[in-house]
């Protein structure tokens, strides 16, 4: 893999949904638009907050996301 010349950061938020096909938002490279599937790293911020590298293998490029999670309760 290349190395990325530039890291971005972007914050997400994912919601659940009562649909029973659970909806993945996977992102696409912002130069290239190739599609990604695997992080190639991610870690814990907080309790509640999941860091992920990305790195796209077509172009290079690599950016970060951070998704907040929401604590699910069973009633």
């Amino acid at each position: 893999m290349a190395a990325a010349a530039e890291i971005h950061t972007t914050t997400t938020s994912h919601q659940t949904t009562s649909s029973t096909t659970p909806r993945v938002d996977l992102p696409t490279c912002p130069v290239c638009a190739d599609s990604m599937i695997a992080a190639e790293s991610s870690a814990f911020l907080a309790e509640n907050v999941v860091s992920y590298l990305w790195t796209c293998d077509t172009c290079g490029y690599g950016f970060v996301t951070n998704h907040t999670m929401k604590k699910i309760t069973c009633s």
